[in-house]
């Protein structure tokens, strides 16, 4: 029977982690990993970091405390909260040098458009999925957005 590793067992190796974090930094990834002699690390945006071994099996995950710097507020939970509806790059205006879509305080109807999201070389353009104000705005632009990211809060 194989013997169960425990977390002592795993050393895990802090400058690789630092130099993967810098990595996603200077790429603008939201996640990487790697594999080599058989132990995984994984490192993704939102301060996880996790360390398995590659055997065959219920090999266990350690996941070291690598917290944030600051937890950010909750926007997520917020409800009226404007989620990125795809994966792309956002753009605030039109076009460069142009004035943005919508400012912190601009009033909008259901429709307006808030931003453009490139997808796939396609500019889309999002609409305000409610009337409202807009208090908050969580992207800046040319910076790349994820599914279900948090955008814009609309109250």
């Amino acid at each position: 029977m194989a013997k169960q590793r425990s977390e002592q067992d795993f050393k895990v190796d802090a400058d690789l982690i630092r130099e993967l974090a810098k990595l996603l930094d200077e790429t603008g990834l939201s996640e990487i990993e790697i594999e080599r002699s058989g132990e995984r690390v994984r490192v993704a945006r939102g301060g996880v970091a996790q360390f398995t071994s590659a055997p065959a099996g219920a090999a266990p995950t350690v996941t070291p405390a690598i917290a944030p710097a600051a937890p950010p507020a909750e926007p997520g939970k917020h409800p009226g909260l404007v989620a990125s509806p795809m994966v792309g790059t956002a753009y605030l205006s039109p076009e460069p040098k142009a004035p943005p879509f919508v400012d912190i305080g601009a009033k909008v109807v259901t429709g307006d458009t808030l931003m453009i999201i490139e997808a796939m070389k396609t500019m889309n353009q999002i609409p305000a999925p409610r009337s409202g104000t807009v208090t908050q705005i969580l992207v800046s632009d040319a910076q790349p957005v994820e599914f279900g990211e948090p955008r814009m809060i609309i109250e």
